[in-house]
C-alpha cells in the first residue's frame, strides 16, 4: 500500500508545492474515511477486487482536487501523470515481466492458470466488488486467445458510493496504457464507466 502512495505525494509537490502538506495529509484522511469500504478486498475470493485500495487512494486525490477547486480537466491530468509513473517500468527486468505474460500465453501451464482464474473473476467475492468473464477464443480475441469482460466493476460501484462517479473513467484510460507495456495493443467497445453495459478488454500483439 505504502509504495503506491509515494508518486501521489510526489506530484502533489510538483503541482501544489504551496499546500503540498496540507494537501496529502486531506488526501490520506479522505482515504482512511474510504478504507471501511474497500477493506474486503485483501481477502476477496476475486483477486479483481485487490484492485480497490488502490482506487480509493486514486478516488481521494479526485475528492482532495474537486474540493480545492480542479476542474476536471486538470484533476484528469494530474491524476493520469500519477498513474503512469506509477506503472512504469522503472528496470530492464521490470519491463521484460511485464511483456512475459504475453510470451507464454500459448503454454499449456499458462492456459490452466488461466482457467483457474477465470473461475476466480466469475465469482462475486463481494457485493461492492468486480465479476468478470474470461474467453479463450481466438476468434473473438483476434487470435491471442485471451480476453476479459467486466460484467460488475467496483471501481464504478465505489466511485458512485462517494458521488464521484463522473470520475470513474479517468482510470479507463490507464488500461491502455498497462497493455502497451504488455506488448499489447487495447481493442474494445466500450467501459461500464462510460454507459455500457461491460467491459471489454480484447488485445492485440504489438510488433
Amino acid at each position: 500500500m505504502k509504495d503506491f502512495k509515494k508518486y501521489f505525494k510526489q506530484s502533489i509537490k510538483t503541482h501544489y508545492p504551496t499546500f503540498a502538506d496540507r494537501m496529502v495529509a486531506d488526501v490520506d484522511n479522505q482515504f482512511e474515511i474510504m478504507l471501511p469500504d474497500v477493506k474486503f478486498a485483501a481477502t476477496s475470493s476475486n483477486p479483481i477486487d485487490k484492485r480497490l485500495v488502490f482506487s480509493a487512494y486514486f478516488l481521494a486525490l479526485i475528492k482532495v482536487l474537486d474540493q480545492h477547486g480542479e476542474g476536471y480537466d486538470r484533476i484528469r491530468d494530474v491524476s493520469l501523470e500519477i498513474v503512469k509513473e506509477y506503472v512504469r517500468p522503472k528496470s530492464r527486468f521490470q519491463q521484460f515481466m511485464k511483456k512475459l505474460p504475453v510470451k507464454i500465453i500459448g503454454f499449456k501451464l499458462t492456459q490452466v492458470a488461466l482457467r483457474i482464474l477465470a473461475k476466480k473473476v466469475s465469482t462475486k467475492g463481494h457485493p461492492d466488488g468486480f465479476v468478470a468473464t474470461m474467453t479463450f477464443d481466438k476468434k473473438d480475441t483476434f487470435g491471442l486467445g485471451y480476453g476479459v469482460d467486466i460484467l460488475e466493476c467496483g471501481i464504478c460501484k465505489l466511485f458512485k458510493k462517494q458521488g464521484y462517479e463522473k470520475f470513474s473513467r479517468i482510470l479507463c484510460e490507464v488500461d491502455e496504457v498497462t497493455s502497451n507495456l504488455a506488448g499489447l495493443k487495447l481493442i474494445r467497445k466500450g467501459t461500464i464507466a462510460n454507459g455500457a453495459k461491460t467491459c471489454d478488454f480484447r488485445y492485440q500483439r504489438i510488433k
